[in-house]
């Protein structure tokens, strides 16, 4: 009888834990259901959001390969509308740049790339958006303002892409050797082969061979590769 009455009791105060508890037990539990039911709802969200920006971006892409700039904006304006807070905005954006850039609207590229650099949805795209912003200014006669963009960000993995680009700016100053300095650090921190390494190799015997103290050599003009470069498409070296 006494070890009837102890499981009784137990069983008493269990029932009046759970109706002390227990509501906020199942509201705990009803909080973590909704929490469960919005991340999938979250999910299935952007995964629909970034297939359906996939898609005008591949309409952008076969616009501009057709030679249809009119259409390719259009859709361009399109995804940067209804999708600007995902990477493919930043793409449309550097897409649109490098069409300027093949058309000669230097200043127009110049402004796609920076909204990229300044306003990235992702880091890379980022970073690549102020290389190109670089060669372009270059391109456009300002290579301090070239400098000063290369200078604004941590180049991560673009570091001998930037020193290549950094050289180009002093080597259009006229610095030439600044500008052999920054090619011989690109070849240093380039061991996957980043950059184009015979032309580099090409810059670096010229402008060696160019200063005082080496044969009488005339030295290549690096600068005048910047503009084709940032004409490349966002997936691009």
């Amino acid at each position: 009888m006494d070890s009837y009455l102890d499981e009784r009791e137990k069983w008493e105060a269990l029932l009046a834990w759970l109706r002390t508890n227990g509501p906020a037990m199942l509201a705990g539990v009803a909080i973590a259901a909704l929490g469960l039911g919005g991340y999938r709802w979250w999910n299935s969200h952007v995964n629909g959001r970034d297939l359906a920006a996939s898609a005008l971006y591949a309409q952008m892409e076969k616009a501009f390969a057709g030679g249809n700039q009119t259409q390719a904006f259009a859709v361009a304006g399109t995804l940067e509308r209804q999708y600007g807070s995902t990477p493919y905005a930043d793409q449309a954006r550097l897409a649109s740049a490098a069409s300027f850039v093949q058309t000669g609207h230097l200043a127009r590229a110049a402004s796609e790339l920076t909204e990229v650099m300044e306003h990235p949805h992702d880091a890379i795209l980022g970073l690549l958006a102020r290389l190109r912003l670089a060669r372009v200014q270059i391109a456009l006669h300002q290579p301090q303002l070239a400098l000063r963009t290369l200078g604004g960000a941590d180049p991560g993995a673009f570091a001998a892409r930037f020193a290549v680009v950094r050289g180009d700016a002093y080597y259009a100053m006229g610095k030439k050797r600044e500008a052999l300095a920054q090619y011989r650090l690109a070849r240093a921190s380039d061991p996957g082969g980043e950059t184009n390494r015979p032309l580099l190799a090409l810059e670096i015997s010229q402008l060696a061979a160019n200063l005082p103290g080496g044969p009488s050599k005339a030295a290549a003009a690096p600068g005048a590769r910047q503009a084709a470069g940032a004409a490349q498409p966002p997936s691009g070296k």
